[in-house]
Order: C-alpha cells, then sequence, then structure tokens
C-alpha cells in the first residue's frame, strides 16, 4: 500500500464528511493504494457514529475508538501500529491541513529518501496574540534545544518513512517532537515543507493556552531523556558526587580549622557554614541515590497499558 492517512480526533463530526471526501478526491486524481484512520480520541458528539457510517460506504475507511480521551500522542501511536503504507501521513481532522499537499509529500519521502518531512504554516490564520506569538517562542526553543532545524513541530500534517513510525515510541505529549524523537532514534533525514495552513470551517479549536506550558515542560524531559534516558546515573550521579565533595571539602576546612587554627573559637555547630556543608552533603547524597534508583527502574520496567480501545473498524 502506498500510503496511510492517520487522523487523530476529538469532536469533528462538522468536518469528516468533507475531509474524507477531500481525501478520497486526492488519491483518486494520483491513483494512490491508501488507507485511512481514524482514531476517535473519546469524542463526546457524533465523530464515532459518521467514521462508521463512512466505513461501510468506503472500505479503505478504518477506524479506533478510546475508551476515554487519552491525548492526542496515544491516538497517534494506536494509528501507526495499525498502519500498513510505505508512507504514513498524519494530519487533524479540523479542515485546517490541506490533503492537496499529500502527493508532494509522498515524493520527497520515497523519491528524495526522506525519512520524515513535517509541513511548516508559514502563513497562519490563527490568533497572534493566543497561538502565533507563544508558537514561535516555542518553536524557538524547540530548535535550540533539540538541534532540530524545523519552524514549526507542532504542525499536525507529517509525512514518514513507514519504518520511522515503527521505531519510535509517542507517549505521553510528545506528539509535538516526533521530529526530535525521531532523530533520537537515529534517522536524521529530516526536513520541512511549506504547507498551506487554512481557517477553521467548523467548531472552535481543542487547545487553550496551557498547551504551551505543557509543550515546554514536555521539550525538558525529552532532552533529558534523550541525553540521559538510557544513563541517569550520568546526570545525577555526576551532580551528586560533585556536591557531596564540595560538601566534604568545606566540613573538612571546618575541621581543621577548629583543631588546629583557632581552637578556642565558636563550636563547629555554631557556625552556618557548617550547616551549609551538611545541607550539600544531604543533597549530594540524595541525587546520587536518585541515580541509582534510575539505573535499577530502567532494568525493571513493565510496559503499562497507555490506552484502551473501545471499537475498532475494518482492522484485525
Amino acid at each position: 500500500m502506498d500510503i496511510s492517512v492517520v487522523i487523530p480526533l476529538l469532536n469533528e463530526d462538522e468536518s469528516l464528511k468533507e475531509l474524507h471526501h477531500w481525501i478520497v478526491s486526492v488519491m483518486q486524481s494520483h491513483s494512490f493504494s491508501y488507507e485511512i484512520i481514524f482514531i476517535d480520541d473519546g469524542s463526546t458528539d457524533n465523530s464515532w457514529d459518521i467514521i462508521e457510517a463512512l466505513s461501510k460506504k468506503d472500505p479503505k475507511v478504518k477506524g479506533i475508538r478510546f475508551l476515554k480521551n487519552f491525548g492526542k500522542s496515544q491516538a497517534l501511536h494506536a494509528g501507526f501500529a495499525q498502519a500498513t503504507g510505505n508512507v504514513i501521513i498524519t494530519m487533524d481532522a479540523d479542515l485546517q491541513d490541506n490533503p492537496e499537499e499529500i502527493p508532494e509529500l509522498y515524493e520527497m519521502i520515497t523519491k528524495e529518501d526522506y525519512d520524515l518531512v513535517s509541513g511548516w504554516k508559514k502563513k497562519r490564520y490563527d490568533s497572534i496574540i493566543t497561538k502565533n506569538l507563544p508558537s514561535k517562542l516555542f518553536n524557538w526553543a524547540a530548535r535550540r534545544t533539540s538541534g532540530v532545524k524545523l519552524h514549526d513541530f507542532n504542525c499536525g500534517l507529517k509525512a514518514y518513512n513507514s519504518t520511522v513510525v515503527k521505531h519510535i515510541d509517542v507517549y505521553g505529549e510528545m506528539h509535538r517532537y516526533l521530529p526530535v524523537l525521531a532523530k533520537n532514534a537515529g534517522f536524521t533525514k529530516i526536513t520541512e515543507k511549506v504547507v498551506q495552513h487554512q481557517a477553521r470551517k467548523y467548531g472552535k479549536t481543542k487547545f487553550g493556552m496551557n498547551r504551551f506550558l505543557n509543550g515546554f515542560l514536555d521539550l525538558i524531559t525529552i532532552w533529558f531523556v534523550s541525553r540521559f534516558g538510557r544513563r541517569p546515573m550520568h546526570l545525577f550521579g555526576a551532580l551528586g558526587v560533585l556536591m557531596f565533595f564540595i560538601g566534604f571539602a568545606f566540613a573538612f576546612y571546618l575541621g581543621i580549622d577548629k583543631l588546629f587554627i583557632n581552637p578556642t573559637g565558636r563550636l563547629i555547630t555554631e557556625r552556618p557554614q557548617f550547616y551549609l556543608a551538611l545541607s550539600t552533603m544531604i543533597i549530594g547524597s540524595q541525587f546520587f541515590i536518585a541515580g541509582f534508583l534510575g539505573e535499577l527502574i530502567l532494568r525493571t520496567k513493565r510496559q503499562q497499558q497507555r490506552y484502551f480501545i473501545k471499537d475498532q473498524i475494518n482492522l484485525a
């Protein structure tokens, strides 16, 4: 199969029929073999009913329905697990991503041999204050931290070589950092393409300002995991040893001072420097123990169920 289109959604019943018709039109005009996988992330409207109706008319439509809202990352994870196409296209269900971009994205993966092509909404139809400016700050921080030179990490329209999606683990809220996850997994041929962004036609956005705070917190997480995820002792152990050594050196100096330099002075326990040295050694020990426990957890962790599927359509 040429293309799997993976579409996570939450309460988008007004746009699904139009989106499906648009995707089918593009695929048929280019003679692609394809499948469309809708992942209903716990919608409370008629989204699942529409997906069921579409699947009855079009066997290329497949559906996954979560028991409740587990988040976009989990929806993408479920879609990637079921996708069978040579190229995986992800897009949002709100009609702001243009399916007409799919053929060129496909060509960039198959003929130019890219691992991942990320969309760049260079011209946006969103609020400048609530979305555009925070998005620019977020993308700048992501570029600086990750080393992946993309302008728009959070664009839902992306294309992947199928090997990429089968080797990356999308968890938590890491859907914003799929290019970074791909890079950390060894897929370095990553580029971007300017794509057409369209104003929302139905409903309202599901994202608030809190997504940017969560995005920055996730950025710190992925920075740590990419550098120290397999060896937490390298960070916590090094910090612990350094702080313990500083505290011990301070305490040793206080002991020498009391025994040989100023034996008639104040008691060591009456000097604030003693408590500073003691606190530093305790914190250093805690850092070291945290690194040690992290190493043990890595060796004993077990995969937990991250989402629960309620229904499936046209999937094994």
